[in-house]
């Protein structure tokens, strides 16, 4: 299996997107349908461009199948890396079956509504060097830079995060990755967009991640005033659905 090939095991999990799900439960009171997945993105990342382009040429980025951390050490043991043919593999098995399944729940929607948002949720730890300087802010929108989403919906979604002070940003570091760009098509009635929560929002964040801390377990009063705001700026997001 992958475990003997990684460098750890938990070294390939510590980029995930710890509980990402989780301050997001309520949404189902709100309607919202769900399509996710529990690989993980050290086997296969299912928001990079299945071709392997580099969504930010030029900025250090991970790819399709990350062969190096987000803080950039080696995940794989020497000799260890997936070649073309295992990553073909792993695009036919985990890949293409996530995205057969979000295209055709996007399609049910469309064929019954004139507008449907497809909100795609993140989180990352709020400091990695490698990728930004300094703490990032704890809401990060992005909208391809305005091309995947109607700027009404932007707005129904920063607004709140704008107001809650715990710092936000429209199209900054994370200007939203393959499911954005590709499935975003305002002139279609699909609106994507992409939130990049700072993990401290939601989750107890020691300063320093190791394997005796992280990730931390999952705490609903703490991440109660996070949740709030997620509140608020999904009710815009319906609210700008329904037009």
């Amino acid at each position: 299996g992958l475990d003997a090939r990684f460098v750890s095991p938990w070294l390939a999990r510590r980029d995930a997107d710890s509980w990402a799900e989780r301050p997001y439960a309520f949404g189902r009171d709100l309607g919202a349908t769900f399509v996710r997945t529990t690989v993980s993105r050290s086997v296969i990342d299912l928001n990079r461009d299945p071709s392997g382009a580099s969504l930010y040429p030029g900025q250090a980025t991970t790819g399709l199948c990350p062969t190096e951390t987000f803080d950039g050490e080696d995940l794989y043991r020497p000799g260890a890396e997936p070649g073309a043919g295992e990553i073909a593999e792993r695009r036919t098995r985990w890949f293409m079956p996530y995205h057969a399944a979000l295209a055709e729940e996007i399609a049910r929607l469309r064929a019954l509504h004139p507008r449907v948002v497809v909100y795609d949720c993140h989180s990352i730890r709020s400091a990695v060097p490698r990728l930004f300087d300094g703490q990032l802010p704890q809401f990060n929108i992005g909208t391809n830079s305005g091309a995947a989403c109607d700027p009404a919906l932007t707005a129904a979604i920063a607004g709140p995060c704008a107001e809650s002070r715990l710092g936000h940003v429209v199209d900054g570091r994370f200007k939203g990755g393959w499911i954005t760009r590709h499935y975003g098509r305002p002139a279609d009635g699909v609106h994507a967009i992409q939130m990049e929560l700072a993990i401290r929002g939601y989750l107890p964040e020691p300063e320093r991640v190791d394997e005796t801390n992280w990730p931390p377990a999952y705490d609903p009063d703490y991440a109660a005033p996070l949740v709030a705001v997620l509140r608020t700026a999904l009710q815009g997001a319906l609210a700008f659905a329904r037009g």
